[in-house]
């Protein structure tokens, strides 16, 4: 099972691709998303966004300034206003 993930900014789309698991910097703390997460928005704030491609892999960290991050059925959305690319 892979989980879909997006990351997007008003400019461009920056990354889409499957993946094993992300971590999100949400406004309320981070949180986890693999598939099959039960859908949800919430804001994040400035940090790392990890992106694990695989189970027991490392995890890829990329910087987001602000936005929101979508969960449904098509997977996880991260739209930020700014990634530190």
């Amino acid at each position: 099972m892979a989980l879909h993930f997006e990351l997007v900014t008003p400019a461009k789309l920056v990354r889409s691709e499957d993946v094993y698991m992300v971590v999100v910097p949400g406004s309320e703390g981070e949180f986890g998303v693999l598939e099959g997460h039960a859908p949800f928005m919430s804001t994040i704030r400035d940090g790392a966004v990890q992106v694990y491609k695989t189970e027991n892999g490392q995890p890829e960290e990329i910087q987001v300034r602000g936005g929101f991050a979508e969960v449904g059925a098509n997977g996880l959305t991260v739209l930020a206003e700014h990634v530190d690319a």
